[in-house]
């Protein structure tokens, strides 16, 4: 699944393809992050120097990044914020207090928000909302923490008037999945896109021929690749924080951006469905 990268910044997009990179691309990648400033002041024959690789490795690099060249990367990362990175993902130590860990986490979920936003495809999201709005039933699908994104996203979109559910389980999944339709669309939710539940269930949904649309973290997992449209989220791992911890809340946004996108679109559908809602729990209240 191809993403456009127009307008991408740098760091962001290295972040979210580190884990694919092979050595050589890892060692340009850490050359970068350990001082963006320095890429904007040297040549491409000077990183090829530094790093003892040839000027091609380091092109196909910034090719692989989405830009056009090095002239292109240098360009993206002089006009980023490098200055306050070292401080949003300032690690956490030992010797914090708690005001200085929680500033730290907050500042870590506000980066990796900026981050996803930065990676989003605008065209893939587009397919998505269509999708959602012709869709006869939507269906989340997502394991373990993932699954918790799934209701989530179950708990919105009934709001829309529209026929939701989430699974949890893989034999529900399975089961689900294969009573799908062409009219159908399901969300498969995995960080790393290589869940095996996950894409026994893509398989099994595409074979009836309902649209698939994946959220992960790994651009070019099988899960991103076998979907038929593929929404990415960006997430860094540290010592007390796993990259699928901080990757929820990415995922929390795009289900929320989808959900205020299909509202908006069906704004009308909608009235009905939420004073129905709102009087039913209103019988909760003392």
């Amino acid at each position: 699944m191809s993403t456009t990268v127009d307008n991408l910044q740098c760091i962001p997009r290295i972040q979210a393809l580190y884990s694919q990179m092979s050595e050589k691309e890892k060692r340009i990648a850490d050359y970068i992050l350990e001082d963006p400033q320095r890429i904007v002041h040297s040549t491409i024959n000077q990183i090829s120097d530094d790093l003892d690789i040839a000027d091609a490795t380091v092109f196909r690099f910034c090719k692989r990044l989405g830009f056009k060249g090095y002239q292109a990367m240098k360009i993206a990362l002089a006009t980023e914020k490098t200055s306050s990175l070292n401080d949003i993902h300032e690690t956490i130590q030992e010797e914090d207090d708690n005001q200085a860990v929680i500033e730290k986490v907050f500042h870590s979920n506000i980066r990796t928000i900026e981050d996803t936003l930065q990676l989003l495809d605008p065209a893939q999201l587009e397919q998505a909302v269509n999708a959602m709005l012709n869709a006869r039933r939507i269906e989340f699908y997502g394991n373990g923490g993932s699954g918790v994104i799934a209701f989530d996203a179950h708990h919105k979109f009934m709001r829309t008037g529209l026929e939701t559910v989430a699974y949890q389980d893989a034999h529900f999944q399975l089961m689900a999945a294969s009573l799908l339709t062409p009219d159908d669309v399901v969300f498969l939710i995995s960080h790393s896109g290589t869940n095996k539940d996950m894409l026994l269930a893509l398989e099994t949904a595409k074979e009836q021929g309902a649209t698939t649309i994946c959220i992960t973290s790994l651009q070019k997992s099988p899960l991103s690749k076998q979907a038929d449209i593929a929404l990415h989220t960006a997430a860094q791992e540290t010592e007390y924080r796993s990259e699928a911890l901080s990757s929820r809340l990415a995922q929390l946004s795009i289900f929320d951006a989808l959900y205020v996108s299909v509202s908006m679109q069906r704004k009308d559908q909608m009235q009905n469905t939420l004073q129905n809602i709102r009087e039913a729990i209103s019988k909760k209240r003392m």
